[in-house]
């Protein structure tokens, strides 16, 4: 790509990123081209009155957003000043989050295989499960996209085909919810034997689907859906209606205390198909009567890096591993830098210090939490080459080989900063200047690509 082909793109992708607009539709908007990205990126050069067109178009976006950003303040001014005498608290509403982002999170996914090496150190657990009747009961305890949860529930179909699976899956998002009941439908199909719940509640509610609140229990929302036919084509039709009744009991708010999101109203969702319904009798769940047991909980990456080890062990790992049955196991699963990309954010951030909490201080919190219960509970931290889990972002050979691209190096900065849970807030100032796709090639070039640590250690419950 010639330079100035290569530094219009930058700007581009730039201003798309602080204006949360799609590359497609830049194009539209400035030359009428919605390919005009698309075609930078494959090497494509325009000509100077096209290139002038686009920094006029990003010019005059920039000046309407700023003159729009006066009239605001203006206009909150006067409204402030006019609503002065009266009492009621305007609530402020603080700055999103990095690690909140959807468009980051997504891109984060599609571009590091962290769920994929995962599900595989999850799988090696299956092992040691010594599962009672009438199930085999799974816990995954924030689902996400369903990656994790879809490879483990393939690994079990392989060690117990006819065994009855009971499964339960903790996610607040409705978007995770949607791209999960799309990958369910094959596992209905191969495993006729599964009851899946998903649910919103809480940590210390998720396990036994049910909320502490006397109220909130009272407004329970409780939805059965026995799916009908004999292929995955028909289930993944049933599951993809289910969409109104999602967005109705999906809602979320922001919690006054901590500003995360949280549910406005207890859902649960229990899934199976009608032709086992017979057989599945005593392992459908009915509301109030399920009491946790589960032989295998996965917990990755079920907190922020920087939340203290007390609470991390107080608000989740305590009530998960009450929720375990008699050699039951919980494998937790968190990010532990000390790899390349915690060296490119200390170039940027030299003091960024995100993971200061390892797996002993998890669980030395975890045993003061427990108390006298802790002596029911192995706990297995395991050495350090045996806890890491490593993982890299996908890069084509010969992007490292000749020049970088810009795609790569987004993906890589994107990645770095998301698993290092830096706040956008902390990002705008550095993105103005394309300083960090220099440092983040340069990390590139030193390690031929771009990998990660997570660190692992499990709970087991001892037999009774």
């Amino acid at each position: 790509m010639p330079a100035a082909s290569e530094t219009l793109l930058k700007e581009i992708i730039l201003f798309c990123s602080k204006n949360n607009m799609a590359e497609s539709t830049f194009g539209r908007l400035a030359i009428n081209d919605g390919k005009l990205c698309s075609r930078l990126k494959s090497g494509k050069d325009v000509t100077l009155s096209t290139s002038t067109r686009i920094r006029d178009f990003i010019n005059q976006q920039q000046n309407t957003k700023s003159l729009n950003a006066l009239n605001d303040a203006a206009d909150q001014t006067s409204v402030t000043s006019s609503n002065s005498n009266k009492n009621e608290e305007t609530p402020k509403k603080g700055p999103l989050r990095f690690y909140d982002n959807r468009q980051n999170y997504l891109s984060f996914i599609n571009t590091t295989n962290e769920k994929w090496k995962v599900a595989e150190r999850a799988a090696k657990e299956l092992t040691h499960l010594k599962p009672n009747p009438p199930a085999l009961r799974l816990f995954d305890a924030g689902m996400g996209d369903a990656s994790i949860l879809t490879h483990l529930m393939r690994a079990l179909h392989r060690r117990n085909p006819i065994m009855p699976f009971f499964i339960v899956a903790k996610e607040i998002s409705l978007e995770d919810v949607r791209l999960s009941l799309k990958k369910l439908s094959d596992r209905f199909m191969e495993h006729p034997a599964t009851v899946m719940v998903v649910t919103n509640m809480h940590y210390a509610e998720a396990p036994w689907l049910r909320p502490n609140n006397i109220d909130l229990a009272a407004a329970l929302n409780w939805h059965e859906v026995a799916l009908e036919g004999n292929c995955s084509h028909q289930y993944g039709e049933q599951l993809t209606e289910l969409d109104p009744m999602l967005v109705d009991g999906w809602q979320v708010k922001s919690s006054e205390l901590t500003g995360n999101p949280v549910y406005t109203r207890p859902s649960v969702l229990v899934l199976y198909r009608k032709d086992h319904s017979f057989l599945l009798n005593d392992v459908i769940p009915k509301p109030g009567q399920v009491f946790g047991n589960y032989d295998f909980i996965i917990a990755s990456q079920p907190w922020r890096a920087k939340t203290s080890a007390k609470f991390k062990a107080k608000r989740v790992l305590a009530p998960l591993v009450k929720a375990l049955a008699p050699h039951g196991r919980l494998l937790a699963v968190q990010s532990s830098g000390s790899d390349p990309a915690q060296e490119l954010i200390n170039l940027i951030w030299p003091d960024e210090r995100p993971f200061g909490v390892d797996r002993h201080d998890l669980v030395r919190a975890l045993k003061n939490e427990l108390g006298r219960e802790s002596r029911n509970y192995n706990f297995l931290t395991g050495s350090d080459t045996k806890s890491l889990i490593r993982y890299n972002m996908h890069v084509m050979p010969n992007d490292l080989e000749h020049g970088i691209g810009t795609s790569t190096l987004f993906a890589a900065w994107n990645a770095a900063v998301y698993v290092n849970q830096i706040e956008d807030q902390r990002i705008e100032p550095i993105i103005q200047s394309a300083g960090y796709l220099e440092v983040t090639a340069k990390i590139l070039k030193k390690y031929n690509g771009l990998w990660f640590n997570d660190e692992s250690f499990v709970v087991s419950k001892k037999g009774i």
